[in-house]
């Protein structure tokens, strides 16, 4: 009888849930939708999206139109292909297109939603905004660290020239260039973390090596962001990694 009774709770959570999820009732003012491909019922046009993204969402947007709808599991994703278009989302239109999405990666990884690179729109943004403009990027602040962005491009301008004094044919530019900008950033502290003649080495590589990792799991695909149901037994994310880089940065 036990047995019973729960699993008739659970089945009755999992279809109250369901019919939450799928629920077609909507007002009248977002009728007037975009054109949307056929989709699947639950994951809807997940299925979609293939590796590479951006090429499959150019062929989206070539069957189906410069503007569409998409939606992936419970999320609803608006595709704008149009030069137009997209200027008018981040001018007439940016404080519709302001938010942020929630996710686990922003719940654990940066702090409920707290740092400027999650944080939903509102007083706190506006708050992060106003900080960032005067502490920041304000002139007389940029000009204050210019010294520091003219040494690091000195330093990189100098390993190139040695690469091809050693007779490279070919040098990687794309990492020279995340290290200038990492370095930069770490210079403002006192220390450069990149680089051949970075400080302190053990240092420099658990830095590195926290940063990586957090931009790794920040891109990650987490399952329960799109299908919250799922949260619990998603197989492609592991929370306990997310945790571990958090004692790491703390």
């Amino acid at each position: 009888m036990g047995d019973f009774y729960w699993y008739s709770l659970a089945l009755i959570i999992f279809n109250f849930r369901l019919t939450k999820l799928f629920k077609t009732d909507k007002p009248a003012k977002y009728k007037n939708l975009p054109p949307s491909p056929p989709s699947i019922p639950i994951i809807g046009h997940l299925h979609l999206v293939k590796e590479p993204v951006h090429r499959t969402l150019q062929a989206l947007s070539n069957k189906y139109g410069q503007i569409l709808l998409l939606r992936c599991g419970s999320r609803t994703i608006l595709l704008v292909s149009s030069p137009s278009a997209a200027d008018e989302c981040f001018t007439k239109n940016d404080v519709v297109f302001a938010n942020r999405p929630r996710t686990q990666v922003g719940k654990l990884l940066h702090y409920n939603y707290s740092t400027e690179a999650v944080a939903p729109y509102g007083d706190l943004w506006r708050n992060h905004r106003r900080i960032m403009t005067l502490e920041i990027f304000l002139s007389s602040r940029l000009a204050m660290f210019s010294s520091v962005r003219e040494g690091e491009i000195r330093l990189l301008l100098d390993q190139i020239v040695q690469s091809c004094n050693q007779g490279e044919r070919k040098i990687e530019l794309k990492s020279k260039f995340i290290e200038l900008s990492f370095n930069v950033m770490m210079m403002i502290a006192g220390k450069r973390y990149f680089g051949e003649d970075a400080g302190d080495a053990k240092e420099a590589k658990k830095i590195r090596a926290v940063m990586r990792e957090t931009v790794d799991l920040s891109g990650a695909a987490n399952t329960g962001d799109f299908l919250p149901i799922l949260q619990w037994v998603d197989f492609f994310w592991n929370e306990e990694e997310v945790y571990g880089v958090i004692k790491k940065d703390g």
